[in-house]
């Protein structure tokens, strides 16, 4: 099982371009970073874990920017987001970031969508809170289209469009990166991994025992090969029972948490996992 990591980079943390470069010489998979462009200071929306808002969410570098660099001093290294909150992008600039880091880190990017949880900071990018997973799976779309191999018109629901365009360079593999969809287990997010990603990003990695089997049952009703689907916990504070009961659900990566601090509190954390390697 691949074992990758993921953190809350800022400026006040260990830089991508040393944190990258330890990864790699250390045998770790990947590196995912989440997005937030900002933080509303009037903000009713509360924490998802509870309590305050830790101060690293108002201070994180962009990920693709981040991503770049680290792309740029690693050769193996895994490069992905955890989560793009596609719905707060323009989606033809974004598809254009997204086929240029995976076409100059070899193939190596993978998109963790996720839908997000602070209202403000959605409103602020024109985002209508109820309508959120559709803009997200539409701007989605669009990228597909400006990735297809071929010039693809899309017409969107949300009053975006694409005419058939030469759009180049293309993602490594083809017609997307690996698209990895995050969010709360449920019928209608595992009828939209099934028919739109490669698989799913579960926060934490709890109730996987019961949630797979319902995954597994949309997968293989869209007619996707079993064996293709992938399971991918994320922000995982590890154990020995805890990694062994990935393995045996199939899980071939876990991304595990790193605390958002500077060199010296990074690398400890990172010579404990590296038990698990």
């Amino acid at each position: 099982m691949r074992i990758s990591t993921t953190i809350f980079l800022t400026d006040e943390t260990i830089t991508p371009v040393r944190l990258a470069r330890e990864l790699e010489e250390r045998g770790f998979g990947g590196l995912y970073l989440p997005e937030h462009t900002h933080i509303p200071v009037d903000r009713t929306t509360p924490y998802p874990a509870g309590g305050e808002l830790p101060r690293e969410y108002s201070r994180i570098l962009d990920p693709f920017v981040a991503l770049g660099q680290a792309a740029a001093v690693t050769e193996r290294l895994g490069l992905g987001t955890g989560v793009t909150l596609i719905a707060e992008h323009d989606a033809i600039a974004l598809a254009k970031q997204i086929a240029t880091l995976d076409h100059l880190s070899g193939g190596r990017f993978t998109l963790g969508v996720g839908y997000g949880w602070n209202r403000e900071e959605a409103a602020d990018h024109g985002v209508d809170w109820s309508t959120r997973r559709a803009l997200t799976h539409d701007r989605l779309a669009l990228m597909r289209a400006l990735w297809a191999p071929e010039p693809t018109a899309y017409e969107g629901g949300f009053g975006r469009s694409v005419s058939a365009s030469e759009a180049w360079p293309k993602p490594a593999r083809g017609a997307a990166p690996r698209i990895l969809l995050g969010g709360a287990a449920g019928p209608k997010l595992f009828a939209r991994i099934a028919a739109e990603a490669d698989g799913w990003m579960p926060i934490g990695g709890r109730g996987l025992t019961e949630s797979l089997p319902v995954l597994r049952e949309a997968w293989e009703s869209a007619g996707r090969d079993p064996k293709t689907l992938q399971l991918v916990p994320y922000a995982v504070l590890p154990s020995p029972g805890k990694l062994a009961h990935y393995a045996e659900l199939g899980c071939e990566e876990v991304v595990l948490q790193l605390p958002p601090g500077d060199e010296r509190e990074v690398l400890g954390v990172l010579d404990a996992y590296a038990e698990y390697l």
